[in-house]
């Protein structure tokens, strides 16, 4: 039995940087989630009642939390409030002092590291230093009273030693200014203590007005832990509480909440981005609340921290230079505001329209409470994804937070209820003992500043170029080497390109991805495509960019951008586009609007020149940005146009990032626009890497140049600014799709977030040039993407230019890219399968082994363990078959006879068929006369929630809880009505001939403990059936797994990104998601890291095809194994790729 001590916890954490440094975890894609509440007496009167009222509140959220396998341990949970003054002039003198009341004391709430008494001993001094150097005096230290019994056995291995500083000020100052001080003193200390090297020092609050009390312990033991709560003179206005539920179960005592000043339910999904910027901000960070001091308290989020800490922290540095808590969230987690313009009070658009030239949101999933001392607020995110319930009662109290009911109230002295909506806020002000509901709030902070008039500064550049005619800049000859140069091939401008400008829609697609990753295919293939783009699943929802557009915005801001602390018109100089999006003669427009202010930087490098030409032009690219920036630049235009037989082009994602990265790094990002002109962009995803790599907008000139080329050839009607517009369109639709994939709302927060995974790209390459991207198998470097480049270049430009590569990308075609599933591999399969030939499968097998590599495994080889063994003892053919499943596949994808025949063939085998999403005929309940059982025994649960009956739930033996599909993960489903037949309509309880949508999420699972609700509904329906949650393979997988393992799942399903579909859009099937070895073998890691892989069947599908390919995926964690493409194949299917036709 394991001893959950000293040592357990070293043990675990060294295992734990072994594996983010040698497997596939990483600690900065934890997630959480949780319960979260207030309580305040709105005229600002502190009484016992308010404590105890949110001692009442956190008990009753316990449910939002998770316990350990040792049932005491929590994820985290605490309690903020404010300092009950004479209950610490007590303690005060119990240190030998009297307390003086004509001074302020503040209380300092310390984790120090328990074990290691050298180190406390440093802390102590470094905090006195800070104090006393600061010009105050110190009481003395408290030990803090804990009763450790209700502690489970982890959370007690871990606990810090917890202490109070009790401070008094000496000085003729305010309580806001003495709560400045004693941030400077706080960052300082902190700053001192990682200079120290010294770790498990924590400061939960450090303030005059407020303290936290929290730890790593269930939402029942904060009060008996921490008997100070309990005492009568523990008396507050407010109460601001939180429960945590986390991915992880290794103990971290500081990530409970509250943080300093919020608290936080929910998600920040532009999270890099937020914090690229903030690092930008901070070089013109400066405010006269702070004068001298103000390098003190940078940088303003600490390395390492959580999303909500780093939330926090921009939070309390608006509040400290002198903003309200209203006005702090207002900023930073704005509601959606510029779609709603008809409904919107002007002078809440023009406050919005202000907080957007200052600054990004921080979007995401979010139910916040908060404080600055004077202010307590709830609040709520653009899209409402976490709820925020609200009591007002008779006796002047406002309850708010996760649920109804949290605090026993008579009903008789219930003066409202309610709920906040999207982006919403309640508050109340205890100085002046008011509440403010949203609409008075925001009545209130819109007309604090004139922002109608500073907002005049700001330059619409849509009306200078709406109706701009366009033209080309390339054609004939030149325009067909630069495509060759470019990598263009004929199947990208008649599937990609064409359907585009013509239906203002990118390419459907379907059947899933059987090429090479682009780091293992022997074509030419752009940078773009080494990035996967990345994706919500279960912590946090994905958005319906299609019917919740109105809260997502492409609104692009750039310019010159200021001090975020000031608040005056100074930060409204700055221009605006409706999108990222700029075509030709826009671009020129919108240069000329720039006027002197601009500088063009050329992205080429020198032809024929040594192997490290392209590390020297990146390096002279960013030497002249910066130059330029420093000599007054407010906008740098890096373009690739300037390419020819002796100049070769940059890939401009890297020359993109190369520069963002840069400039951020000097602290000069903040002070130009970052304008792309690549001659490689064409279509969403490519856009979408450029932008996450930082540029401001994008002009796809060489795109637009072969749509002209099309035009004037006949093969495209209208106009060329038709064909434009058509274009933008289907580029535009395909950036919110992407943003909402990774349920992001606001371009200007995805800017420069690299919401992306690499594969295939040289780590140390990223490290420069991509700095925080996630690149996990780590390929080609400079050098190989130099030789890329040259080689695309010459055929180009030295070569027979005018000869295009067919391509093959999409669909297999001779000489064109690599696919799995091709011609003769079929035949043998459909062989093999139709005569029941061994002979046959063997060499259906040997094809496929023999076959260039495709996939990561392809790369591995099994290195035997010894002899080899009788094959008696080897797991029976019988028990082997029931790891095998078809995966989820729905009537509609399929035909009534192909989703039967797949029923049968696996229950005559005694594997399992997965029903897919859409419900299952009542009348393959029951066997048939002959003894064949036509009913999956696997039943899915999708978000459409199409024919999910009490009766389908009970038919089965597994419930599966589709979170996410592997070909398009991120996003809903579609079946066109007229795939919808009688058959269809009725099992999906619809009508015939009617499109049925299936939405990105599902509505009722916006966090975890919201899936660990539907799973413990699905085992209430149906007790004998496993519960299984469908994940697909993606950056942090492994830390989803393990909360869906908390939440008491039984199989987790990992999907790789190649997945077949029945439709999706091109882009996501060949750029969401990762391969299933990536994310299975995470999976498994983080699973037995934490304890938990004995609760959990794991299963893997995608691409399976081989014998060899299941005993890899064995070697890798899985148990069970989906095989669909395969099970089509060997059934008949052609693989024509017209599934969605």
């Amino acid at each position: 039995m394991t001893k959950f001590d000293e040592a357990w916890a070293e043990e675990m954490e060294a295992k734990r940087k072994w594996l983010a440094e040698n497997g596939m975890y990483a600690e900065e894609e934890e997630h959480s989630s949780c319960g979260v509440g207030l309580v305040v007496a709105i005229d600002g009167t502190a009484s016992r009642q308010v404590v105890e009222n949110g001692i009442t509140a956190l008990k009753a959220i316990w449910h939002r939390g998770a316990v350990d396998a040792d049932g005491k341990t929590g994820d985290g949970a605490g309690i903020h409030v404010q300092i009950p003054v004479p209950f610490f002039y007590d303690q005060v003198r119990r240190t030998g002092h009297e307390p003086r009341g004509d001074r302020l004391i503040a209380v300092g709430q310390v984790f120090l590291p328990r074990t290691n008494f050298g180190a406390q001993e440093t802390c102590r001094t470094i905090v006195e230093t800070e104090v006393l150097r600061m010009g105050h005096y110190i009481y003395g230290w408290r030990h803090v009273p804990v009763d450790i019994s209700c502690l489970g056995e982890k959370a007690n291995a871990t606990r810090p030693e917890i202490e109070q500083i009790l401070i008094r000020c000496e000085k003729d100052i305010d309580e806001d200014q003495f709560e400045r001080e004693l941030y400077v003193i706080r960052r300082r200390i902190e700053k001192a203590v990682t200079a120290a090297g010294i770790q498990g020092m924590y400061i939960c609050s450090l303030s005059c007005r407020s303290i936290i009390y929290k730890g790593m312990m269930l939402a029942e033991q904060v009060a008996t832990f921490y008997p100070d709560l309990m005492d009568e003179r523990f008396v507050s206005a407010f109460a601001i509480y939180h429960q945590r539920y986390s991915t992880n179960t290794f103990p971290q005592w500081w990530l409970a909440q509250p943080f300093r000043m919020l608290a936080h339910n929910g998600e920040i999904n532009t999270l890099k981005g937020n914090v690229n910027w903030m690092k930008s901000h901070e070089i013109r960070m400066a405010s006269s609340a702070f004068g001298d001091q103000a390098e003190d308290i940078k940088p303003i989020i600490q390395p390492g921290s959580s999303d909500s800490a780093a939330l926090d922290g921009v939070f309390e540095v608006l509040v400290r230079s002198g903003r309200s808590a209203p006005m702090a969230k207002t900023m930073l987690v704005p509601e959606a505001w510029s779609k709603n313009t008809g409904e919107m009070p002007q002078a809440w658009q023009d406050m919005y329209a202000y907080c957007n030239a200052v600054m990004e949101p921080w979007d995401g999933p979010a139910a916040l409470a908060m404080t600055d001392g004077r202010w307590v607020c709830g609040g709520l995110d653009r899209n409402g994804l976490r709820p925020m319930r609200y009591v007002v009662t008779g006796d002047g109290l406002l309850i708010a937070g996760s649920e109804t009911g949290m605090v026993p109230v008579n009903e008789a002295l219930v003066i409202e209820k309610g709920a906040l909506g999207p982006g919403q806020l309640i508050a109340v002000d205890m100085k002046e003992g008011k509440l403010y509901h949203d609409t008075e709030m925001k009545d209130r902070l819109s007309s604090a500043n004139p922002y109608s008039e500073w907002i005049e500064k700001v330059v619409d550049l849509n009306s200078l170029l709406r109706d701009v005619p366009e033209a080309a800049k390339f054609s004939g000859a030149e325009l067909r080497r630069r495509q060759v140069a470019a990598g263009y091939t004929v199947e990208e401008l008649e599937q990609v390109l064409a359907p585009m400008a013509e239906d203002g829609k990118e390419m459907i697609a379907s059947m899933g991805d059987d090429t090479p990753a682009a780091v293992l295919s022997t074509k030419y293939r752009p940078l773009s495509h080494f990035f996967r783009q990345n994706f919500s699943q279960v912590t946090n929802p994905p958005i319906d960019s299609l019917r919740e557009a109105r809260v997502m915005s492409l609104k692009t801001r750039f310019g010159n951008l200021k001090n975020v602390l000031d608040e005056n018109s100074s930060q409204t100089e700055i221009l605006v586009l409706e999108s990222p999006f700029v075509a030709n003669a826009e671009f020129d427009v919108m240069v000329k609007q720039f006027g002197d202010q601009v500088t063009f930087i050329d992205c080429t490098f020198a032809a024929k020149a040594d192997a490290d030409t392209l590390r020297q032009g990146l390096e002279r690219i960013r030497a002249e940005a910066e130059d330029a920036v420093r000599s007054g630049a407010s906008h740098l235009v890096l373009t690739d146009e300037h390419q020819g037989a002796e100049k070769v082009a940059m890939p401009m994602i890297l020359a993109t990032s190369a520069v963002h990265s840069w400039l951020t790094r000097k602290g000069l990002r903040t002070f130009t626009s970052l304008n792309v002109r690549s001659s490689e962009c064409i279509d969403p995803h490519y856009f979408a890497v450029l932008i996450g790599s930082g540029a401001t907008t994008v002009n796809a000139y060489l795109a637009q140049d072969s749509l002209a080329d099309r035009i004037s050839r006949g093969l495209l009607e209208g106009s060329l600014t038709d064909a434009m517009r058509r274009y933008r369109d289907a580029i535009d639709a395909g950036l919110l799709k992407i943003m909402s994939k990774m349920g992001i709302s606001v371009i200007s927060s995805y800017r420069g977030g690299l919401n992306f995974e690499a594969v295939g790209l040289s780590r140390a390459m990223c490290a420069e040039y991509f700095p925080g991207l996630t690149s996990r198998i780590s390929g080609i470097g400079l050098a190989g993407l130099q030789r890329k480049a040259e080689e695309t270049h010459d055929k180009g430009w030295l070569g027979d230019g005018s000869i295009m590569p067919i391509g093959g990308f999409y669909k297999s075609r001779k000489s064109g890219e690599t696919h799995a599933w091709e011609a003769t591999s079929m035949h043998l399969l459909q062989s093999a399968c139709d005569r029941a030939s061994y002979e046959m499968w063997k060499q259906y097998s040997a094809k496929m082994q023999s076959a260039p590599p495709i996939h990561l495994r392809d790369l591995l080889a099994i290195k035997p363990l010894g002899k080899a063994i009788p094959l008696e003892e080897v797991e029976s053919i019988t028990s082997i078959r029931k790891r095998f499943v078809t995966p989820g596949m729905s009537l509609g994808a399929l035909s009534p006879e192909a989703h039967k025949t797949l029923n049968v063939a696996m229950n005559r085998i005694g594997a399992k068929s997965d029903s897919g999403e859409g419900g299952e005929d009542p009348a393959h309940f029951l066997p048939e006369p002959n003894g064949d059982n036509p009913s999956a025994k696997i039943k899915q649960v999708a978000s459409g929630r199409f024919g999910v009956t009490a009766e389908y739930l009970n038919a089965c033996e597994e419930l599966e809880i589709k979170v996410a599909q592997g070909a398009k993960p991120g996003e809903g489903g579609q079946l066109p009505g007229m795939k919808v037949t009688e058959l269809i309509a009725r099992l999906r309880h619809s009508t015939k001939g009617v499109t049925l949508i299936s939405p990105p999420p599902h509505h009722d699972i916006y966090s975890i403990e919201d899936l660990a609700q539907l799973i413990y509904d699905l085992k209430q329906i149906n007790p004998r059936a496993k519960v299984t949650v469908k994940l697909v393979a993606s950056s942090g997988v492994g830390t989803i797994a393990a909360g869906v393992a908390k939440a008491k799942a039984d199989v987790i399903l990992i999907s790789g990104h190649n997945g077949g579909t029945g439709a999706s859009p091109a882009t996501s099937i060949k750029y969401a998601g990762l391969p299933w070895e990536m994310g299975l073998t995470e999976a498994h890691q983080v699973l037995s890291m934490n304890n938990l892989r004995d609760r959990i069947t794991l299963r893997t599908d995608g691409g399976l095809r081989t014998g060899r390919d299941i005993v890899m995926a064995a070697m890798m964690g899985a148990e069970e194994f989906g095989i669909g493409t395969a099970a089509l194949i060997a059934m008949g299917c052609i693989m024509v790729r017209q599934c969605q036709s």
